[in-house]
């Protein structure tokens, strides 16, 4: 994994362990993109529809949730996996607009537009002639 955004940390996230109710869940994969206006979160969430998706900012914490609903016709007699929800959290820094923060899913993936905030984005210095 290779991290270059400082405005997002993936290091500190808690585990399911310490989250309340979470139960036994997988921590899903993500790409972090640097776009023109903030950050891009992509995370796979495979079998999960977004209404079990639930996308949240408490604290500078950015928390993704999903819930997975086993879709097979009929009574199980045998089964080699289990569906775990997914868990995931990321501390944010004070660079995103938090109250700003956007999300979308598409064919089981998510993607979260962090946007930076006005003072954290480059600004054109013009160049006059004199």
């Amino acid at each position: 994994m290779t991290e270059k955004s400082p405005s997002v940390n993936t290091s500190g996230q808690l585990g399911p362990e310490e989250v309340p109710g979470a139960g036994q869940t997988l921590q899903p994969a993500v790409d972090i993109f640097e776009v023109d206006e903030g950050l891009a979160v992509i995370a796979d969430l495979p079998g999960v529809n977004k209404e079990d998706v639930a996308v949240s900012v408490h604290d500078g914490v950015l928390t993704i949730r999903g819930a997975v609903k086993r879709s097979a016709p009929g009574e199980e007699i045998y089964s080699e996996f289990d569906l775990l929800n997914f868990f995931r959290q990321f501390q944010l820094n004070d660079e995103v607009d938090q109250d700003n923060i956007k999300a979308d899913m598409k064919f089981g993936v998510l993607t979260v537009r962090l946007p930076k905030k006005d003072a954290a984005k480059p600004k054109r210095i013009d160049i006059r002639v004199s």
